[in-house]
């Protein structure tokens, strides 16, 4: 199963994004593979916060568009639902104190530790910053933005 950020979403649903056309060839060959994908509330409402932003895009989603297309992500056959536990409030409270992150970096650490808590090594961002600290992650290339490969 491939964790999935919510700047692969947004790449998949904004045609203006730069990784549109990369992240949507990654995605289908992930589901023609047979692999499967994990989605997280927070994901989604990260989503729906950034793709319906008129500061972000020329063209963003109406809010009536965007939860049409975040509810046809939670529902896909495909994409697993991903609930924090108390696991991942511990594994979250151990990475900021272990790698002295700050309150800038409390989601995508709680994010992290929903992956790491459902057994999920392989994410699918453009941020793989917000990620390697932690040292148990690889990532999706098509899903990385050019200032992140490397």
């Amino acid at each position: 199963m491939i964790g999935l950020d919510a700047t692969t979403l947004i790449a998949y649903e904004i045609e203006e994004h730069a990784l549109h056309s990369s992240v949507r060839v990654g995605v289908r060959k992930v589901v023609a593979d047979g692999e499967t994908f994990g989605l997280s509330d927070q994901t989604v409402w990260e989503f729906l916060h950034i793709v319906t932003d008129a500061r972000r895009f020329r063209d963003p989603l109406t809010m009536d568009d965007a939860l049409e297309r975040a509810a046809r992500w939670s529902n896909a056959y495909e994409v697993t639902d991903l609930c924090p536990t108390g696991e991942t409030r511990g594994w979250t409270l151990k990475w900021m104190k272990d790698y002295g992150l700050g309150r800038k970096r409390i989601l995508d650490t709680a994010l992290a530790a929903v992956f790491h808590t459902h057994g999920i090594s392989r994410i699918a961002t453009a941020n793989r910053s917000d990620f390697e600290c932690f040292g148990v992650f690889t990532f999706e290339q098509w899903a990385l933005a050019e200032a992140s490969r490397g």
